[in-house]
């Protein structure tokens, strides 16, 4: 429009400012979209293979064709394989086939031909979910060769925004609607009072491009991924990225023991065999077990991979034994047959050949061997160590054996799993870790409940309770069986009084989570099975463990604890309030100083002035003053006070606690310095009113973005040096404006004439009136919360 005027010099100018508006747009689109890329190839889930004969466990995206791959309970398969061994091998393939009920796997060929995925039963889908036994394949396609990726090729969709960022996105767009329709009276208001029309036209439009916030989506985004990748760095990694916005409204932490409050590093502290001294072929019963029922690897006698509580007792036997005598049990016994441990029996099987004859071993839960021993007399006897050692921390483990000649044609857990003898207890110790009890602590002073949800015994979990501050005079514990036979209702009465669950079932997580939800609780649940797919989806902020959770548990987590600490979960949670804080921040300075211009533009004429800035000026400041510092306020570090305060509540509005009526009151005090500083020029006839009018506005914004770095503490307890991003752009904008001031080419590009001493201190003054203005804010706030707390 300005070429069409005739003015060369404005078309250049403009042109220039929208371009480097759209590059700064891009860029942060660009920015924004890489950092969400990085997050998702941390995500690739790991394989565990044996290539050159050594287990080793790589990214699944390494894969080639001709590795050999192990597949477990809980993984997620990942690549089309071939199956060459399975034990009681099922996957789920409904995301593949619509099937929902899990497919047997067996190793045999099949003779038909042109079978459907369904029927091939002797492969293993890439995507699909191994719900029980394990097996061993050749990879035979990965990637998009996969029956999968041919699936994938023709869904290449784009990624779904953040609700974050859609809820903004529609607000800018709304919001673009009211703007136009000021400019558009700001136009007509214009026309009528005699003002040129190409004029008019241009400055609306610039108030337009200059007021509508579109740079606020992107800037979201970029908040949420930088926040994401600096949680990487504290070992919490973001499958999805809203999850670090909605952190910060935890108020419910659900806990499991082993590993996330532990150490995880099980030892064998104590074992016992049983009472009669049975021998089989020479061997103790005890030690045979903790020697073949196990599914720990192993390159060498120091290198033992696996479950922790196998791998320690495995260690144990070793210890005992010595190694020589341990290899050589594994090779008298081979192993020909199992029953994998799920979570219902809470136990694993393992047959052994033993010359002519079968051995078979069991372990797991006390109460669940208990249920198989074919001795009853013995069940005191166990009990009483059972409790004794789990009043000590001790995690209890019990082993049993029988030996068969011929096994049963139908071989599962209810022929197979009965009539056992005892052979002894094993108590493993995981101490606390360090730094869980000072996080519990600052869970209590941020207003986040700890709950721990184990399987171990009451008395195990109640002594690591106790001992790291999460079991307080009270406070109940409750065990599974107690959770089962209570009545909802009941439940729902006492849950928020329950810190400690035992002996729970994984599908009784879910209905914790969901009775802590009905109390209008937002959830956190730890978890690893595959058992806790549904209570980790079913949560607020669903979070697996990255060291022993299964594929299935991070596939539906919301975030990934790569050290399976329960201290970077609170870790988590401080940065998620930082970042919402941050991107407050800038919400609350771009709008405000978008609402200012609009104020300015609009009253300037009500009260007999000219229009104050020229179409240039407008663009001058929207790409000066409004993104860079947007930008520098996300990383703004957190407030002292972050943990001391209650979780906002996941539906409270981005305008809450008072954001919306500082936008509209700093918008229009912003505006009115601005029209004074108009106004007075004017009466003292000064050539330079306009030039002094758009450097008031513009540093009224700097002050206005040192200003509110925090919403409690005054700038100067807050260190001006703090932020060293906004303070540099804060110092680059204000040279930019001298120059903008002084420099002769830039006057006539601008618009603008160089200001006297006198007039440029006037502005700087004036403008710093905003500045001390939002600092009282801070100082009204702290004495009505002050008062509010004494009544």
């Amino acid at each position: 429009i300005s070429g069409l005027a005739g003015d060369v010099a404005d078309t250049v100018i403009i042109f220039v400012i929208v371009l480097l508006n759209a590059i700064t747009g891009f860029f942060q689109e660009y920015k924004a979209e890489k950092a969400i890329d990085a997050l998702k190839k941390m995500a690739v889930t790991q394989a565990q293979v044996i290539r050159a004969g050594i287990h080793s466990v790589i990214p699944s995206v390494e894969l080639v064709p001709g590795d050999i791959v192990l597949l477990e309970a809980g993984n997620t398969v990942p690549a089309d394989i071939r199956l060459l061994e399975t034990y009681n091998l099922n996957i789920n393939e409904s995301s593949l086939t619509g099937e929902s009920i899990p497919v047997e796997k067996t190793s045999n060929a099949l003779k038909k031909e042109d079978l459907s995925l369904g029927d091939c039963t002797n492969m293993a889908f890439k995507g699909t979910n191994v719900t029980l036994g394990r097996g061993t394949g050749l990879v035979v396609f990965t990637g998009m060769h996969t029956e999968i990726g041919k699936i994938a090729e023709l869904l290449q969709t784009e990624e779904s925004e953040t609700p974050l960022k859609r809820r903004m996105t529609e607000f800018s767009k709304k919001l673009s609607y009211i703007i136009i329709l000021i400019c558009l009276i700001l136009f007509v208001v214009g026309i009528l009072r005699g003002e040129d029309t190409m004029k008019m036209l241009l400055l609306s439009i610039s108030l337009a491009v200059a007021a509508i916030p579109e740079a606020l989506p992107a800037l979201i985004t970029i908040a949420l991924a930088k926040g994401a990748s600096r949680l990487v760095k504290q070992q919490a990694l973001i499958r999805k990225l809203p999850a670090v916005e909605t952190l910060g409204s935890v108020s419910y932490i659900c806990s499991d023991k082993t590993g996330t409050l532990t150490m995880n590093k099980m030892k064998v502290s104590i074992w016992k065999e049983s009472d009669e001294k049975v021998l089989i072929d020479g061997n103790s019963p005890l030690l045979l077990g903790m020697s073949l029922n196990h599914d720990v690897k192993f390159n060498n006698e120091s290198d033992l991979n696996g479950e922790p509580t196998e791998t320690a007792i495995v260690a144990e036997a070793i210890n005992a034994l010595g190694y020589k005598q341990f290899q050589e049990i594994l090779i008298n016994y081979p192993r020909e047959a199992e029953i994998p441990f799920d979570s219902d029996r809470k136990c694993m099987t393992t047959v052994h050949k033993m010359n002519e004859v079968f051995l078979l071993i069991t372990k797991g839960a006390v109460e669940s061997l208990l249920k198989i021993l074919s001795n009853n007399e013995k069940h005191s006897y166990i009990n009483h160590l059972n409790d004794q050692w789990s009043k000590e921390g001790l995690r209890v483990i019990a082993f049993g054996y029988k030996i068969l000649d011929t096994l049963p044609a139908d071989f599962d857990f209810m022929n197979i799993e009965s009539d056992f003898n005892f052979a002894g207890l094993v108590g493993l110790i995981d101490p606390p870790r360090e730094e869980v009890k000072e996080a519990i602590m600052e869970c209590g002073l941020a207003g986040i409940r700890t709950v721990m949800i184990t399987g171990d015994h009451p008395a195990t979990a109640s002594a690591v309770a106790r001992e790291i501050g999460l079991l307080k005079k009270g406070n109940k514990v409750l065990s599974g069986l107690a959770l089962e036979r209570m009545d909802q209702e009941t439940f729902l009465n006492e849950v928020e009084e329950i810190s400690v669950y035992a002996r729970v079932a994984p599908d009784q997580k879910l209905r914790i989570v969901k009775a802590l939800q009905s109390k209008n609780h937002f959830v956190s649940m730890t978890g690893d099975g595959v058992n806790d797919a549904p209570s980790l989806r079913a949560a607020n902020i669903g979070v697996a463990m990255g060291i022993t959770g299964t594929d299935v548990s991070k596939e539906a987590a919301h975030m990934i604890l790569l050290d399976d600490n329960f201290a970077t979960i609170v870790k988590a949670v401080k940065e998620g309030r930082r970042i919402y804080d941050n991107i407050r921040k800038f919400i609350k300075y771009i709008m405000t100083c978008n609402s200012a211009e609009i104020w300015t533009i609009m009253l300037a004429p009500l009260f007999g002035m000219p229009i104050p800035l020229m179409p240039i000026q407008i663009l001058w400041i929207n790409l000066v003053t409004d993104g860079l510092p947007g930008i520098a306020l996300a990383s703004e570090k957190a407030e002292s006070d972050i943990m001391n305060r209650p979780p906002r509540h996941a539906d409270e509005s981005l305008f809450a606690e008072g954001l919306g009526f500082h936008i509209l009151w700093v918008g229009i005090l912003m505006a009115g310095i601005t029209l004074v500083t108009q106004a007075w020029a004017l009466q003292t006839k000064s050539e330079n009113w306009q030039t002094m009018v758009f450097t008031v506005l513009s540093l009224s914004q700097l002050g206005h973005a040192l200003a509110i770095r925090s919403e409690r503490t005054f700038l100067y307890k807050q260190g001006i040096f703090t932020n060293l991003p906004l303070l540099s752009i804060v110092f680059m904008t204000f040279l930019l404006q001298l120059a903008v001031i002084y420099l002769p080419f830039m006057n006539s590009l601008i618009h603008t004439q160089p200001l006297s001493i006198k007039e440029l201190g006037l502005c700087i003054g004036l403008a710093a009136i905003l500045f001390h203005a939002v600092e009282f804010e801070k100082w009204v706030k702290h004495r009505l919360k002050f008062r509010k707390s004494a009544e």
